[in-house]
């Protein structure tokens, strides 16, 4: 039972990685890293207090040359350059395909902060889990603004001659995605050397002042997030980056919802749906707080109410605990507000975590979340989250992905500007959830698997690109060019199919008549 409780330390602890120490103001790190490249040298400063897992990170790697001789793999000029991954050292691989898909056997946090994705901002790569970056970066060649808060930055070119010659290497010319974008002269990629070296050694350091951040308006109302898969609906805060993450262990969250970073600590609302197997609210909340007891005994934890309420019509038990964390010669208070609700065969328990100085700020989000909580069985998808591409993502391996970007692009800006294709989607997403999570989980389990899908599904994405090309006023407009993207796919994929299949057919028999 232990493994199971979102209340135990492993899960504190957890939490706990994805939220940085206490900071108030921008620091920047008297440590740069220098990367000698063919093309030239890139100078970057560093951000400790928006990501000091992610910069502690980047100074080891670069201090045990784990970057020597590592190359820009991944070039999309206008877009950003990626680097980073130890498998394409010289000899660390044996074919370029392979490219990309290296780290150095761990994962970091993902430090999302506030810093704006501008050009010569440099952040971690990553898969779909957000805590999937390990030793690989980019450095965003042009503003790049829909990666903000979903990537952990944590630098900034600091010289002139580093936007040189970052110019130089995003203009490089390559295949394009068939070769994930290596560049055809990768050479003039390479890392020779990387290297950490005080501020005060390098010449010309450009004084850029703060980094550039999002605001978080203040009329940002919350988003209504529906999950079918647990049969779940409720106000998510205004802003925050709800996320279904991989189940490393049982005891990990169904569900998390990541706010913006205040004074240094990142505030966080999960969720956890349990089988109840019986066994009643009183019994689930008693084995909770046993589990506990070795915490509290070692003064590492303290409950400090139960209460019993009810939550829309379900009973529901809330604890409220307060957990200290020893760090170096400090340590760190992390508050927790845990609300157990009983559904009919469930347990369904949201756990509100922050620091203790800041929990009472963000109270009032959590309570919100708690008000809207709704168990349902008939999801309205019109209203569903509008993040799930979730094909695409795993065919091309992370959100960072251009074709996943275009995915959205078309659906956000394009199809939700019209009743009709409102409509559309709302249809389309009954459809596209009942299987997509499995179609998804397959790809990611079978190599094979996803370049069949990234090949069947590269034409659609081709002819779907034309709508961010074309001026949509009205619903007619909508119409007409939706049936004509449809028509042209129902002809590529099934249409021409069927012609080559027939006339194969044909030539078969009269060959075979022949003989």
């Amino acid at each position: 039972m232990r493994s199971e409780l979102v209340f135990s330390l492993a899960i504190i602890i957890v939490f706990l990685g994805i939220l940085p120490v206490f900071a108030e103001t921008t620091e920047v790190s008297e440590k740069v890293v220098v990367l000698h490249t063919q093309s030239g040298d890139m100078v970057i400063e560093l951000f400790p207090n928006d990501a000091p897992k992610t910069v502690a990170n980047f100074l080891n790697l670069t201090e045990h040359q784990i970057y020597d001789r590592t190359v820009f793999h991944r070039v999309i000029k206008d877009f950003m350059i990626q680097g980073g991954d130890p498998k394409t050292k010289p000899g660390a691989s044996e074919h370029f395909s392979e490219w990309g898909s290296g780290d150095v056997g761990y994962a970091i946090p993902g430090e999302f902060n506030t810093i704006k994705h501008k050009r010569g901002i440099v952040s971690m790569a990553r898969g779909i889990d957000p805590d999937s970056a390990s030793s690989q970066f980019f450095i965003v060649h042009k503003d790049s603004f829909f990666l903000d808060q979903n990537y952990a930055a944590f630098g900034r070119l600091a010289t002139n001659a580093s936007y040189d010659t970052l110019d130089k290497i995003a203009n490089l010319t390559s295949a394009g995605e068939q070769t994930n974008n290596l560049p055809f002269d990768w050479g003039k990629g390479e890392i020779i050397k990387a290297e950490v070296k005080k501020r005060t050694e390098i010449p010309n350091l450009l004084d850029l002042g703060e980094p550039e951040r999002v605001e978080t308006l203040a009329n940002q109302t919350a988003q209504e997030y529906s999950n079918e898969k647990f049969c779940v609906s409720f106000l998510a805060p205004a802003g925050w980056l709800v996320q279904e993450p991989p189940q490393k262990t049982s005891s990990s969250p169904d569900l998390v919802a990541v706010g913006t970073k205040i004074a240094g600590f990142t505030p966080a609302i999960s969720l956890s749906v349990k089988n109840a197997n019986g066994t009643s609210l009183d019994d689930y909340s008693s084995k909770i707080k046993n589990s506990l007891q070795n915490a509290i005994d070692s003064n590492n934890l303290s409950i400090l109410s139960e209460d019993k309420t009810t939550i829309n019509g379900n009973d529901a038990v809330v604890h409220v605990a307060l957990a200290k964390f020893n760090m170096g010669a400090g340590h760190i208070n992390v508050k927790f507000k845990e609300v157990i609700i009983k559904g009919q065969d469930k347990f369904y328990v949201l756990t509100y975590t922050n620091s203790e100085r800041n929990f009472d700020s963000v109270l009032g989000k959590f309570s919100q979340v708690l008000d809207s909580f709704k168990i349902t069985t008939n999801i309205d998808n019109s209203k569903s989250e509008k993040t799930g591409c979730l094909i695409a993502t795993a065919a091309y391996g992370s959100e960072l992905a251009l074709q996943v970007q275009l995915l959205r692009e078309v659906r956000d800006n394009v199809l939700f500007s019209t009743s009709s294709g409102t409509g559309f989607m709302t249809v389309f997403n009954a459809v596209y959830y009942s299987f997509s999570p499995t179609i998804s989980d397959w790809e990611r389990q079978s190599p094979i698997f996803k370049e069949v899908v990234k090949i069947a599904i590269s034409p659609l994405l081709s002819t779907l690109s034309i709508l961010n090309y074309v001026n949509i006023d009205s619903d007619q407009e909508m119409l007409g060019y939706g049936t004509g993207i449809i028509l042209l796919n129902v002809g590529m994929y099934f249409v021409v199919p069927a012609i080559i299949i027939v006339k194969s057919k044909n030539k078969i028999q009269r060959f075979t008549a022949k003989i």
